[in-house]
């Protein structure tokens, strides 16, 4: 399901400064968003794609490379590349939609650093729905009431730029954007903050998704109530999210994990 992406064999932009401190830090929190995704399950084949700009480079991203599986990304192998369809650094092409997504995601929403997008099962059962996603009646669904935008129009494949910015349009003010008929992408302003939406938005699916099994009506938190208790999440965010990621770190780390290799 995978596709190749062409690459622009142009020269690219000076490689200079790519290798700081801040890039390589970049490179091991996003490799470890991979494996801990792939540890719950999150991942699909050879498909789905995480990002982020380039710390000092906003007209860079780093991404995974095209054949490789989450649980087999590591800090060096991420791929960077520009706007233009170019690999500045690294070994590889990117697989086909994640350029065309993210590219496009990254050049016309600067607020987004990172983006995340997978198939992973509840989010993405609850984009095969008819109507809203979330019925707002489970707690850790109301960290994303008021953030969220539903993209109804869906258009088959991502490959080429005019869908990838039609996607990108279509989140719009949103930190999550379910994708109708495809799954979810999740846009923070720092690795950790995706992380930890992704993370909270496929286990709040899940709960959804049990409830909805046992044949009787949820109970939906009225919208006043939902809105404050969205505000109340947000608090603190950043912090908690940075802790999560920290975590995620660690535990790999004590399971031997190669990530930041």
């Amino acid at each position: 399901m995978a596709h190749a992406f062409e690459i622009n064999t142009a020269p690219v932009a000076s490689t200079e400064g790519l290798n700081s401190p801040a890039i390589a830090q970049a490179r091991i929190d996003l490799a470890a968003c991979f494996r801990m995704a792939a540890r719950l399950g999150m991942g699909e084949g050879i498909c789905n794609h995480f990002s982020v700009v380039v710390p000092g480079r906003p007209e860079l991203f780093l991404v995974n490379p095209y054949g490789l599986a989450f649980a087999e990304i590591t800090a060096s192998s991420l791929l960077i590349c520009d706007f233009e369809g170019r690999v500045v650094l690294g070994e590889g092409r990117p697989e086909a939609t994640a350029f065309f997504i993210h590219a496009q995601l990254h050049r016309l929403n600067p607020r987004a650093t990172a983006a995340f997008h997978t198939h992973m099962p509840n989010a993405t059962a609850l984009c095969m729905l008819e109507g809203e996603p979330f019925v707002w009646a489970g707690q850790t669904a109301l960290k994303f009431y008021e953030r969220l935008a539903v993209d109804e129009d869906y258009q088959g494949l991502a490959l080429d730029y005019a869908e990838g910015e039609r996607i990108a349009r279509a989140a719009g003010d949103a930190d999550v954007l379910m994708l109708k008929n495809h799954g979810p992408l999740v846009l923070g302003p720092s690795i950790a903050e995706a992380w930890d939406d992704l993370y909270y938005l496929e286990r709040a699916a899940e709960v959804q998704l049990k409830a909805m099994a046992s044949g009787r009506p949820l109970k939906a938190v009225i919208p006043a109530i939902a809105s404050a208790a969205c505000r109340q999440m947000l608090q603190g965010n950043a912090e908690s999210a940075h802790l999560h990621l920290e975590s995620v770190k660690r535990q790999l780390l004590r399971e031997g994990a190669d990530f930041a290799e």
